[in-house]
């Protein structure tokens, strides 16, 4: 199954000509995953290469403009789209109420059902392939990361060894490699006699906007990409810290201590007509490093 990001809006505070405000987007096979939907973000998915009505969840960081405000456009785009398939929405304390609102005070009743749930910080969700999970960060109101995990997949399926054991091609291969034990004239073989070791999903972890955060670090640990706020360069290490954000710098020395593959700059204050200065920063101490810009779209790959 693939699994692609899609960077809808990678702004921080308010919209720019160069960027929106945050929202990113997660489409693994044909689910979409959103987490964050700042101002302006179903005009993004519009522009998109991806369809907004394949949005099965939304996940909140937390309640500043410039992450929940599209919440009441997008809801409101699936009712008029005659959306018929559930939505479920996901935050901190509070959620509930806000999609609460949406509803009653935009006059409206949905076509479809809408479900919120207020998550707490060590909270994990479990889906079908996936579960996510969130942890609290340090910023200057409650504020959630979010990490998608993939179920740990089966080993490599070893054909010459089953055929080795009797096991004849078909059906029977289908069922140890979906980890079930077949019986073979009286001798049952365990799909650990045909399989290697159990080989790791993907991982994606978003950090939500966040001074460094020492929790995030084990969290995020061994993510195949980590999406963390770099909303100043560090020069402006100070205001960072006053409002409750990172530097490009301090990301990339999460992403290190982490040991994820790829880091991924988001949440790029309206100052920065061009990024690149970031970016550089970041890659003196994290070299696989990239700042988002809106509508990029990153392939997350399976480990062989």
């Amino acid at each position: 199954m693939q699994l692609y990001i899609y960077f809808l809006g990678t702004g921080g505070s308010w919209p720019t000509v160069q960027r929106n405000v945050s929202a990113v987007a997660i489409k693994r096979g044909g689910e979409i995953i959103l987490f964050d939907c700042g101002e302006g973000t179903q005009r993004q998915l519009q522009k998109s290469k991806i369809s907004y009505m394949q949005i099965k969840k939304i996940f909140i960081t937390h309640y500043h403009g410039d992450h929940f405000l599209g919440l009441p456009g997008l809801i409101q785009t699936f009712q008029l789209n005659d959306r018929e398939e559930p939505l479920y929405v996901y935050g901190p304390k509070g959620i509930g109420k806000i999609v609460s609102d949406v509803i009653h005070l935009g006059y409206f009743k949905p076509s479809y059902d809408i479900f919120a749930y207020e998550m707490k910080p060590g909270d994990e969700i479990k889906f079908e392939g996936y579960k996510i999970k969130c942890i609290d960060v340090c910023h200057n109101v409650p504020t959630l990361a979010y990490c998608l995990e993939e179920d740990i997949r089966p080993g490599r399926f070893n054909k010459k060894k089953a055929l080795e054991l009797g096991i004849p091609e078909g059906p029977l291969f289908r069922k140890l490699q979906n980890g079930e034990s077949v019986n073979m004239n009286g001798k049952i073989i365990t799909p650990e006699m045909v399989l290697g070791p159990p080989r790791p999903g993907r991982k994606v972890t978003i950090s939500g906007d966040t001074m460094p955060c020492e929790k995030l670090v084990k969290f995020a640990k061994g993510s195949d990409v980590l999406i963390h706020d770099a909303t100043f360069d560090s020069s402006l290490e100070e205001r960072a810290i006053e409002y409750g954000h990172s530097t490009a710098r301090q990301a990339a020395e999460i992403a290190k201590r982490a040991e994820v593959e790829k880091l991924i700059l988001t949440h790029i204050s309206p100052r920065y007509k061009d990024a690149k200065l970031l970016e550089e920063e970041a890659r003196e101490i994290f070299p696989n490093t990239w700042v988002a810009h809106d509508f990029m779209e990153l392939e997350v790959r399976l480990k062989k």
